[in-house]
This record gives structure tokens, C-alpha cells and sequence, in this order.
């Protein structure tokens, strides 16, 4: 793919993955490459916690198997074959803004390494 379908095909999904993210009260930690990172509980805990996250994640990839069905049509045959993965885990976390430069919002600890890795495999 170009770049541009690329990009076209990312800012199409996280806009999506964003309203639903609101509806749910589910905050958008940040974006790196084709990773989405959300996080709900945070600041102030939330009982049903992995409810909410686990329906996200259920509407999430419904909603991207919607989108790229869609995109197939602008970006070209093949589109609609990809797949979405994710990795949910509970626990705690030590949050933060990282200043510097570009200060961001950031999330640490294992419950962080876990998702990441329940995702990747």
C-alpha cells in the first residue's frame, strides 16, 4: 500500500475507534503505528472496569471489520482480509504526563507489558 492509503485507512478506524471510546467512557491513552492504547479506571476507579473494556474491544473490531469491508472500495482488494487484535488486562498501573519536548500521557507497569504482550501473540 501508499503511505497515504495507510494513513487513510488509520485516521478512518481511530476516528471510529475514538467516538466509541467516548460513548463507553473509555480514554484514548495514545496511538504508535497501528496500535490503539485506551484505558478505563483511570483517574478515578471504576468497578465495571473490564465490562466496559471487553464490550470496546467487542465494538472495536466490529467496527473494524465494518470499516475495512467499506474501504475496500477506495483503497483497493484486500483491504476488507484485515484483522484486528487486541489484549486486555486488569490492574495496576503508574500513570503520568512525560514532560519534555512533546509531553505525553503514559502509562507503565505490568499490567501495561501483559496487554501489550497478550496482543502481539
Amino acid at each position: 500500500r501508499e503511505p497515504a492509503q495507510v494513513f487513510k485507512l488509520l485516521e478512518t478506524i481511530y476516528r471510529a475507534f475514538d467516538k466509541l471510546a467516548r460513548k463507553r467512557g473509555v480514554f484514548k491513552v495514545e496511538t504508535i503505528g497501528d496500535c490503539y492504547v485506551a484505558v478505563t479506571g483511570l483517574p478515578e476507579p471504576q468497578p465495571d472496569h473490564a465490562i466496559i473494556m471487553s464490550r470496546f474491544a467487542k465494538e472495536s473490531m466490529q467496527k473494524m471489520n465494518e470499516l475495512v469491508r467499506k474501504l475496500e472500495v477506495t483503497l483497493g482488494p484486500e483491504t476488507a482480509d484485515l484483522c484486528m487484535r487486541y489484549g486486555l488486562h486488569s490492574g495496576p498501573v503508574t500513570a503520568g504526563v512525560l514532560r519534555g519536548e512533546k509531553s505525553r500521557f503514559q502509562l507503565f507497569g505490568d499490567t501495561v507489558n501483559f496487554a501489550s504482550r497478550m496482543e502481539s501473540t
